[in-house]
């Protein structure tokens, strides 16, 4: 079963567009992220050009798919949408590129998943809005230059420490996306329960808002299941009882912490003694991918103390032994 506070996109999570905000004035949350972006749209339009090339970086879940849209709704143009894994050959580029009208925005998700001789020829898209493929083999082969309108790609990436500096380079707007308070979250939560026309009081809305690990993609996956308590064991409306009852026996925690949590700061305390362990480590220790851990377990446990990363591995603090209730004698023992 897929892990319900991940902040990793499923399939389950299509009802996101549904409730998606259309205008940046209606994005919660990055405000300083939204200024800057509203002041470089707004001139781009006076200009009568494409807006610079975005790059936004930061954990799954934040809403860089969402700020993708609204920039291509904001700056009245279509949005064209595909992913690093998806272009593995020059022709799979060029058959996204040249679709392509004036002002549209090319939205590239997991963007450092591209093959670096792709990357190659991003770049004088990206540059010059030309397109530069060698079409043929062997003897028969020749170089075609495509000239391309002017066009904004947006990229998205949780590991924005995999691009390489000339791919980086020709973004001229680079963003980071941070986990969200509890008061943006529950604002979130509130807009959600108004779109789907489900009822929720504030202090629900607010533990909602505490056990959503800092990320709207968990908070509007929490509050589908919990509806679902509110209307199979009451009368469908969510209050702070019945959000308890749900998230308790969904076993997310008061801190948003999952089993998959437990599991491993359980790990590091138990099985090599509190850390350091290499990644490497852990992960076989957990029957997870290295690159799971890093991207969608770690930056939470990180960002609240629970978690550190040094020169030698990851270790558990002393925040970690004392939530987990645990004390370092047990490690050894």
């Amino acid at each position: 079963m897929a892990r319900l506070v991940s902040a990793e996109e499923t399939k389950e999570d299509a009802f996101e567009s549904s409730i998606r905000p259309d205008t940046i004035d209606e994005y919660i949350g990055q405000a300083e992220l939204k200024e800057n972006l509203n002041i470089f749209m707004k001139a781009a339009k006076i200009r009568g050009e494409a807006l610079d090339h975005v790059l936004l970086y930061g954990p799954p879940g934040l809403g860089k798919t969402t700020m993708a849209y609204i920039i291509a709704n904001e700056m009245g143009s279509n949005i064209k949408t595909t992913s690093g894994p998806a272009i593995e050959k020059s022709g799979d580029l060029a058959a996204v590129l040249s679709t392509l009208e004036p002002g549209d925005v090319l939205f590239i998700d997991e963007i450092h998943r591209i093959p670096r001789f792709i990357e190659e020829i991003l770049y004088s898209a990206m540059e010059d809005f030309k397109l530069d493929i060698i079409v043929g083999t062997d003897a028969s082969s020749r170089n075609i230059t495509i000239d391309l309108p002017p066009f904004t790609l947006v990229g998205a990436t949780t590991r924005a420490g995999d691009l390489t500096g000339p791919l980086r380079d020709r973004f001229g707007i680079v963003s980071k996306l941070n986990f969200y308070t509890e008061e943006e979250l529950k604002q979130i939560v509130l807009r959600t329960s108004r779109v789907l026309k489900s009822p929720i009081t504030e202090e629900a809305a607010i533990e909602l808002a505490k056990r959503s690990r800092g990320t709207p993609r968990v908070a509007n996956r929490l509050f589908k299941r919990v509806r679902d308590f509110a209307l199979v064991m009451g009368d469908g409306n969510i209050d702070l009882d019945i959000t308890k009852l749900a998230l308790d026996k969904l076993k997310v925690d008061a801190f948003g912490l999952d089993a998959t949590d437990y599991n491993l700061l359980n790990s590091i305390i138990e099985k090599f003694n509190g850390g350091p362990v290499g990644i490497d480590a852990l992960a076989s220790s957990i029957g997870e991918e290295a690159s799971t851990i890093e991207d969608v377990y770690e930056p939470y446990l990180l960002q609240n103390g629970f978690l550190k990363r040094t020169s030698r591995g990851r270790m558990v603090t002393e925040k970690a032994y004392s939530y987990l209730k645990k004390g370092k004698q047990d490690a050894l023992f």
